[in-house]
């Protein structure tokens, strides 16, 4: 394997003498504590930035300042663990300078599932990592794959920055949307991502059809799809899925907006709002119809969606954008299952848009290499 270590991010918690916080509330923070809890890691206490911090209590601890932390403990006392995500220039910056001040890590919690990518489990699937590593198609996805797997076990941030790709030139590569008459996108969101493939497809993009199945988001995308007059979008409230179906739904709101059955066991005790909610096929979706490109983001349910477009990928040879980052077996087992649904593609490009944690990872599949 191109990455190993004798200790990740969780044995050096349980080992060291200094205090340990948490940096930012909400769910990754409470994913964080349970780890740390289930572990004998003790935490304590929490800070958020100033104009959060202020009067607010999470799981039992005031929430302090950076600068109250470091009055109270010492900044070379303590490690700082992130628990929030971002890609804002602004907020990494600040991340950056605390860093710089005290012992900082990112924990990789995944998004959904409870299986940790800690050292145990990157052994038990060194084999399957390294098969999938073997898929990728160029030095840079490989890169990023390797720094990705070391970002995970060990939670440096140092990891992320070194995998990290331009999102304007891998459109522009791998999804060519100049070339494209017909896109599906699988979790559209607010149309977001239509609205950037029509931006860039120079009038060639005659329709596109949407799947959200969040209701609130799904109200917007449908606005936007009414208004988008560049081509057809068809917004569809449904998820994707491997069948015809309907499924209870977590719609929380934010990256928790998901099948019911991808909600972490973590946050089991916390608030839901469940509702039902239709999902398909995408190859019952389209019927027959063609597309030039599929994108995949769909909150945990990847492997799902895979395996309702084969008749689809294997009719029109789309080129596909697969997530790889809401699971953490999301990794190997993603690349895969395509290898095997879809042998005839040759092209593997994986892909990571600036940000801490490793979210916003893509694969890009192609029928050739590129």
């Amino acid at each position: 394997m191109a990455f190993s270590c004798e200790r990740d991010l969780w044995e050096h918690l349980a080992a060291t003498d200094k205090r340990i916080l948490l940096y930012g509330m909400g769910n990754g923070a409470e994913k964080i504590l349970d780890v740390c809890q289930s572990k004998g890691i003790t935490v304590s206490g929490c800070f958020a930035s100033d104009g959060f911090a202020r009067g607010n209590s999470f799981r039992g601890f005031s929430v302090c300042t950076w600068g109250e932390i470091k009055a109270l403990y010492g900044a070379e006392n303590v490690i700082v663990l992130l628990a929030f995500g971002t890609s804002r220039e602004d907020v990494l910056e600040n991340i950056r300078r605390i860093s710089k001040e005290a012992e900082l890590y990112a924990p990789d919690v995944p998004a959904f599932g409870d299986t940790l990518f800690d050292r145990a489990f990157c052994e038990a699937h060194r084999e399957e990592l390294e098969r999938a590593a073997d898929l990728l198609s160029d030095e840079e996805s490989k890169s990023i794959f390797w720094n990705v797997v070391g970002f995970k076990l060990t939670g440096k941030i140092s990891f992320l920055e070194s995998a990290e790709s331009d999102r304007e030139a891998d459109l522009a590569r791998f999804v060519r949307p100049w070339e494209l008459t017909a896109a599906m996108d699988l979790g559209a969101y607010n149309g977001d991502t239509v609205r950037e493939l029509l931006d860039r497809s120079q009038g060639s993009i005659q329709r596109i059809y949407a799947m959200e199945p969040d209701a609130r988001t799904y109200k917007k995308l449908a606005a936007y799809a009414e208004g988008e007059a560049r081509a057809e979008v068809i917004a569809l409230p449904m998820g994707a899925w491997s069948e015809r179906d309907v499924l209870s739904f977590d719609a929380s709101g934010n990256r928790n907006a998901s099948v019911g059955e991808n909600r972490s066991g973590v946050l089991a005790d916390r608030p839901i709002r469940v509702r039902a909610v239709e999902v398909d096929s995408p190859d019952n979706v389209l019927g027959g119809a063609r597309v030039d490109y599929i994108k995949y983001d769909v909150e945990g349910s990847e492997r799902e969606a895979l395996l309702g477009s084969v008749q689809t990928v294997s009719q029109w040879e789309p080129t596909l954008m697969v997530s790889l980052y809401h699971r953490s077996e999301d990794l190997y087992a993603l690349p895969l299952l395509l290898h095997r649904l879809f042998p005839q593609y040759e092209g593997y490009y994986l892909r990571r848009r600036r940000g801490i944690p490793a979210w916003d990872l893509d694969l890009y599949l192609t029928r050739e290499k590129r």
